[in-house]
């Protein structure tokens, strides 16, 4: 068995079931994050108020086993290979959380993810992604991919903070799609120094950045979840970014490669297609649902106010009735006697 067959038989099926366990977690935290009262982004706080929510922390016991699951991935296949494969966390996340809402999958979120993750089979068969290294290349080859990457997240969370609705959203999610790409890099590089000793990543700075990137990511990403209305497009959006920071710093920081060709570059365009149509279908799909479930409140609430308000037109129409009839009643009482001697006569 080659080299290449031991990678394939540990990675990818790590990295599927660490996908599944992020679709948990991603399905719990953001159910959890609507449950409580919002924050400012990057607000510690609001981790402090999902603490106490057991879903949080369901969502946080599937985090770990994912992240788990994604060391073992990174350690035996190359970032051209893992990161793309967080794509199937979308349907597994959209999965999950209709079974939390007690309904069934949506079809069309569901052919949506399908179709994303179809699109990477064929890119993954295509580009069979090989080499690399678990050490980072010079600083020189690091700096230009690392300022880019750092104007991305710092433009995405100026951007969240200057608008509101949906457009908030999608910065929100492009920045922890930076992060999460980023953390997962360097994780890698940390598995592999992780595999020489166990005391050598604490002679290396990667870990520590990890310790800093890594909860400001995952913060970013409860802050997108509580600021979604739904998780499909929040999700879709750090899904897609997440893989391609991965491929670019394989490429440029960990002297990855991949199939090359025009036959071979042509299919690998088609499949990338197929996996942004996929995403376009579950964000179109989702914003569709958000809609309509906002004309269902409104119904809702006008036929409450019309039932009300016919409610106290007829209460109001008894009590006028009532009020006319009361002086007549009043009429027929003798002088000297009260309504009580009325009632009850003496024996």
């Amino acid at each position: 068995m080659g080299a290449n067959t031991v990678m394939l038989a540990i990675a990818v099926p790590a990295a599927i079931a660490g996908a599944a366990c992020m679709g948990l977690a991603s399905a719990a935290q953001a159910r959890a994050a609507h449950e409580v009262p919002p924050t400012g982004t990057l607000n510690p706080r609001l981790l402090v108020a999902l603490a106490h929510r057991k879903l949080w922390l369901l969502g946080i016991a599937a985090t770990i086993a994912g992240l788990g699951l994604q060391v073992v991935a990174l350690g035996w296949g190359p970032l051209l290979l893992v990161q793309p494969l967080l794509v199937t966390a979308l349907p597994f996340a959209s999965t999950f959380a209709a079974w939390m809402a007690h309904r069934r999958p949506d079809r069309v979120l569901m052919l949506g993810g399908l179709l994303c993750v179809a699109g990477l089979a064929a890119f993954l068969l295509l580009a069979r992604p090989t080499g690399g290294s678990d050490h980072l290349l010079p600083p020189s080859h690091l700096l230009p991919l690392a300022i880019a990457l750092a104007a991305i997240g710092v433009g995405a969370l100026a951007w969240a903070a200057m608008v509101r609705g949906p457009a908030r959203v999608l910065g929100l999610a492009v920045a922890t799609g930076v992060t999460y790409g980023v953390t997962a890099a360097l994780i890698k590089v940390v598995a592999g120094q992780l595999r020489t000793s166990l005391a050598d990543p604490f002679t290396h700075w990667t870990l520590y950045v990890v310790c800093i990137i890594g909860p400001i990511g995952f913060l970013l990403s409860q802050n997108t979840f509580q600021q979604g209305k739904l998780i499909s497009p929040s999700l879709a959006v750090i899904t897609t970014v997440d893989p391609l920071v991965g491929v670019a710093i394989g490429v440029w920081w960990l002297d990855e490669s991949a199939n090359t060709g025009t036959a071979v570059l042509t299919g690998e365009i088609i499949a990338a297609l197929a996996i942004v149509a996929g995403i376009a279908i579950v964000a179109r799909r989702a914003a569709q649902r958000v809609t309509d479930e906002a004309k269902a409140e409104d119904e809702a609430l006008r036929a409450d106010r019309d039932t009300g308000g016919a409610a106290s037109a007829a209460d109001q129409a008894e009590d006028r009735e009532a009020d006319s009839q009361l002086p007549a009643s009043r009429a027929e009482v003798p002088r000297g006697a009260n309504s009580e001697d009325l009632a009850f006569p003496p024996s």
